[in-house]
C-alpha cells in the first residue's frame, strides 16, 4: 500500500468544537489538547505519518469510557482507544480526527481467581504489569507479543507472539470482555466459564476488531500455571530452508515446544552488534520448552534428533534463567537492532503468516525477492505457526527508498496469499494493510461493513481502519 493511498477522512468541525468543549468541562486537567500530547497519542512506531486527533482524555473508570462515548455520538465525533501506542499498522492515527481515550489509568487488576486459573484486568494493564502480579500465585499469562503492550491493546489487535505455538493466541485465551458501545452503554460478552454455546460468540467479534465496534473496559483472561521447567536454546543451519524444514518436522512430529523461533543471518549479525551476543551469523532457530525436568530433557534430545537431520549444528540449551532472558531479550529488542543496521533509519515491521508445510517455500521466496532488489530487510518469524516477520530498513524520506519498500510489501502479501495464508498472522490491519484484506477476504469484507454499520451507524470507532466504509 502506497502512503498515498491512506486517507483523511471528512472531519466534522461543528461537532468536534462541541465535543471539546463538553469534555473540559467534564474532565478538567484529564483533558488535554496540547500538540505535543497528541502527536504521542498518534502513530508514531512505524513510517506511516502521524494523523492527530483533537483532545486526549485520560480515563480512570468505565464511566469516564461512557462519559466521551455518549459525547462524540451525540455530536458524530470519532473516539480512537490508546493503549500503550506500540501497534504496528496505524491502528492509533486519527485520520479523520476526533478524542484519544488513554488507558494508562485504566490499569487495576479486577480479580485473579486462582483456582479457575482466570483473571479480569481494566485495558490499561500491561503484559509485564500482570505476569508481575502473578507471580506469587504461581501462574502467569503466556502471550508475549514482544513489546510491552496493554492488554486491550493485544485484545484488540487480537495479538500473540513468541508462546502462540504452544499457548495460542488472544482469541484463544479471552474469556469476556466489557465494552461501550454506539449507545453509550457498556456490555458484557460472557461469563467466566470456559466454554459456552449461549447465542452469538461476541467475545471473539470484539477481539480483533481494533475498537471499531466499541472500547473495551475490561477483559476476562486465561491464565497457565507456571512450569515447573522452563529451558531454552539455539541452533544455527546452512540455509533459511534448512531451518524452516525443522520447525515443519517438529511441528508435525507433535513435539510440544512451547517457543520456535526463525531468525536469518542479516538479523543475527544485527542481534550479535546490539545486543552484545556471539553467535554464529548463520540462520538460527531460537528454542523453548516448558515442563517438568524429565519431559524438557525428552524433548530437547527429540528436537536435537530433527536439527541433525536438517542439517543443523549442535543444539546447545540451558535451563538457567539468565542465560535464557539474555537471548529471549535479544529476540524482543530485534525492531531495534534492525533500525541499528542503519543509523537514523526507520523500520517498517511487516508481518504474514502461511499455512506450516508452506514455511519454508515463503521464507526462502521472500530472502531471495530482498536480494534481488538490493533491500535491508531481516526476517524473524514465530515459525511454529507459519507467521514470519520482515523488518525493512529504509530512508523515510527518501521517496524511491519508500516506493521499493511498499512494493515489496506488496510482492510479499500477495506471495503469502498465493500459498492460502494471511497478510497479518499477528499486526492486524489497522491503516497499512486495508487493501490486503480486500484481496484475502473479498467479499466477506462487505459482511464485516455490515457489521460496523449495526453496530457503529455514525462511524464513530476508530474509523479508517481495517476496511473503508464508502
Amino acid at each position: 500500500m502506497a502512503l498515498s493511498d491512506l486517507r483523511a477522512g471528512e472531519r466534522n468541525e461543528a461537532g468536534i468544537a462541541s465535543v471539546l468543549g463538553i469534555l473540559q468541562q467534564a474532565f478538567g486537567e484529564r483533558f488535554q489538547t496540547g500538540e505535543t500530547l497528541r502527536y504521542q497519542h498518534a502513530h508514531t512506531t512505524t513510517y506511516i505519518p502521524a494523523q492527530l486527533p483533537d483532545g486526549v482524555v485520560f480515563a480512570e473508570s468505565a464511566d469516564d469510557v461512557k462519559t466521551v462515548v455518549r459525547a462524540c455520538a451525540d455530536h458524530r465525533v470519532p473516539v480512537i482507544p490508546f493503549g500503550t501506542g506500540s501497534s504496528l499498522e496505524g491502528q492509533v492515527n486519527a485520520p479523520s480526527g476526533g478524542i484519544s481515550i488513554d488507558f494508562s489509568r485504566m490499569n487495576r487488576i479486577i480479580e485473579v481467581n486462582p483456582e479457575d486459573l482466570d483473571c479480569t484486568v481494566e485495558p490499561g494493564v500491561t503484559r509485564e504489569q500482570l505476569n508481575v502480579y502473578l507471580r506469587d500465585t504461581g501462574l502467569f499469562f503466556p502471550i508475549d507479543p514482544g513489546a510491552n503492550a496493554s492488554i486491550g491493546g493485544m485484545t484488540s489487535t487480537r495479538a500473540s507472539g513468541t508462546n502462540a505455538v504452544r499457548y495460542g493466541t488472544m482469541k484463544d485465551n479471552v474469556l469476556a470482555v466489557t465494552a461501550v458501545v454506539a449507545n453509550g452503554e457498556e456490555v458484557r460478552t460472557a461469563r467466566r466459564a470456559r466454554k459456552s454455546s449461549a447465542g452469538y460468540d461476541m467475545t471473539r467479534l470484539f477481539v480483533g476488531a481494533e475498537g471499531t465496534l466499541g472500547v473495551l473496559t475490561s477483559v476476562t483472561l486465561k491464565l497457565q500455571g507456571i512450569p515447573a521447567i522452563i529451558a531454552g536454546g539455539v541452533c544455527g543451519f546452512p540455509s533459511l530452508r534448512d531451518a524452516s524444514n525443522a520447525v515443519i518436522m517438529t511441528i508435525q512430529l507433535g513435539i510440544p515446544v512451547a517457543r520456535i523461533e526463525l531468525v536469518n543471518t542479516l538479523q543475527i549479525k544485527a542481534c550479535n552488534a546490539y545486543s552484545g551476543l556471539t553467535l554464529a551469523e548463520r540462520p538460527t532457530l531460537f528454542v523453548e520448552f516448558h515442563g517438568n525436568e524429565e519431559s524438557v530433557a525428552l524433548q530437547s534430545q527429540q528436537f536435537a534428533e530433527i536439527v541433525a537431520e536438517c542439517g543443523g549444528g549442535a543444539f546447545e540449551w540451558t535451563a538457567d534463567p539468565l542465560a535464557r532472558a539474555k537471548l529471549w531479550k535479544a529476540r524482543h529488542d530485534v525492531y531495534f537492532a534492525a533500525k541499528n543496521l542503519k543509523p537514523g533509519a526507520a523500520v517498517i515491521a511487516t508481518d504474514v503468516c502461511v499455512p506450516i508445510s508452506r514455511l519454508a517455500d515463503c521464507v526462502a521466496e521472500t530472502e531471495e525477492d530482498i536480494d534481488a532488489h538490493g533491500l535491508i530487510a531481516p526476517i524473524v518469524g514465530h515459525a511454529g505457526d507459519g507467521n514470519f516477520h520482515v523488518s525493512l530498513v529504509l530512508d523515510d524520506k527518501d521517496p524511491a527508498d519508500v516506493k521499493k519498500a511498499e512494493e515489496f510489501v506488496a510482492r510479499l502479501n500477495a506471495r503469502a496469499l498465493a500459498m492460502d495464508g494471511t497478510c497479518t498472522g499477528e499486526h492486524g490491519i489497522g491503516q497499512g494493510k486495508i487493501p490486503y484484506l480486500e484481496q484475502e477476504l473479498g467479499g466477506t469484507v462487505e459482511l464485516m461493513r455490515q457489521i460496523k454499520r449495526s453496530l457503529d451507524p455514525d462511524n464513530i470507532f476508530n474509523p479508517g481502519k481495517i476496511f473503508y466504509l464508502g
